[in-house]
């Protein structure tokens, strides 16, 4: 094909060459530091909306939080 890099040998069919899946030091350091952040307090305002919020949907504030993370948006 015309305008397309050679893919090597050892490279599978359906392989995009990207990076290995093998979990390295760094990894695991932006993973924690992502988490930390992600369950920052946020303001007094937002946690007693969020609580309002998952009671009325019988579920606890972490679980409403877990989703809300998990899906982006919220319920």
């Amino acid at each position: 094909m015309r305008g397309s890099a050679p893919v090597p040998a050892s490279a599978g069919l359906g392989h995009n060459q990207g990076p290995p899946l093998v979990e390295s030091r760094w990894h695991l350091v932006a993973w924690r530091e992502a988490h930390k952040k992600a369950w920052e307090n946020p303001p007094l305002e937002v946690i007693r909306r969020r609580l309002k919020r998952a009671q009325a949907l019988g579920m606890t504030y972490r679980q409403y939080t877990l989703e809300i993370l998990e899906r982006g948006r919220y319920l």
